[in-house]
């Protein structure tokens, strides 16, 4: 992970985005990008009059002030090298334009806060860009304290073996010298006997896969049952002093059929640690 893309809306939701990525660089080298969008405002009798146009400008200056003088803070007390990107697009279209133009290996953006509507909008926003992105997302809750990750834990009903998806955890493990532990979850009401079994079998092999392969002798597992899979989890998580979670999103049509709707996306409402969501091999939809 060399280079990650921050989106920011100057809201507390966005900040802390800005702050977690920010407190990573000082133990990752990372080189830090900035994006604000600015979508313009269209009126076809205002700005034949002038005054969206006007109007639009100062915006745009306010943002592109308000840009540099974050990049000049973060310079300044952490030493840490910070590019900006203004765009006037929407959200979306902006982090796909910036995408394309220069190679990112993340995202990071603010998820939902429990203060004003406008965490809430922006956290919306994230769990959309977490659907969307072909590349990893995380999402930092609003009221997140920065703690150094000492314990990463990759949550998946898969047994995920695509080398793009663990080598990007072992790396990023290795780069916060974290460790790393596996869950796989077993919902007691719709899981039939047999998938419990099943995914207790499978747990044992799959941990041994990932020592071997990684040299992880540390790596521990977990197989957990629940009647609410977001319960569960976030229980887990609270016990073990998790750091990280990390799940894989798929595309919809799969995800429908072995999960219902997005438990990523879900997570990412809830979620009190950072959540890193790393989106499946493109055009798989089995």
């Amino acid at each position: 992970m060399k280079r990650v893309l921050v989106p920011t809306d100057f809201s507390a939701c966005a900040d802390n985005a800005i702050n977690f990525a920010v407190e990573s660089a000082r133990i990752v080298p990372l080189q830090i990008t900035l994006l604000h969008s600015f979508e313009i405002i269209a009126n076809v009798y205002t700005d034949y009059v002038g005054v969206n146009k006007e109007f639009n400008t100062t915006l745009l200056n306010e943002a592109n002030s308000k840009l540099a003088k974050l990049k000049k803070e973060i310079e300044k007390k952490y030493g840490v090298p910070v590019d900006v990107v203004i765009s006037t697009e929407s959200l979306q279209e902006a982090i796909s334009t910036t995408l394309h133009n220069t190679k990112f290996d993340a995202i990071v953006m603010g998820t939902l806060g429990a203060s004003g509507i406008k965490e809430k909008l922006w956290g919306s926003r994230t769990a959309n860009t977490i659907s969307k992105s072909r590349i990893p997302v995380f999402a930092i809750p609003n009221d997140y304290k920065w703690k150094k990750p000492q314990k990463i834990l990759l949550a998946t009903n898969q047994f995920e073996k695509d080398p793009v998806i663990l080598d990007f955890i072992f790396e990023l493990a290795g780069l916060y010298m974290a460790n790393v532990e596996v869950e796989i979850f077993t919902d007691k009401d719709d899981d039939k006997a047999g998938i419990f079994l099943h995914n207790n079998r499978q747990i044992v092999q799959y941990e041994k896969y990932l020592k071997e392969t990684y040299k992880e002798e540390t790596l521990m597992s977990a197989h957990l049952s629940g009647e609410d899979f977001g319960q569960t989890l976030q229980d887990f998580i609270e016990k073990n002093e998790i750091d990280i979670l990390v799940m894989v999103t798929y595309p919809m049509k799969f995800w429908n059929r072995i999960f219902k709707p997005s438990k990523t996306k879900r997570m990412s409402y809830h979620t009190k640690i950072p959540l890193l969501a790393i989106p499946a091999a493109h055009g798989h939809s089995e």
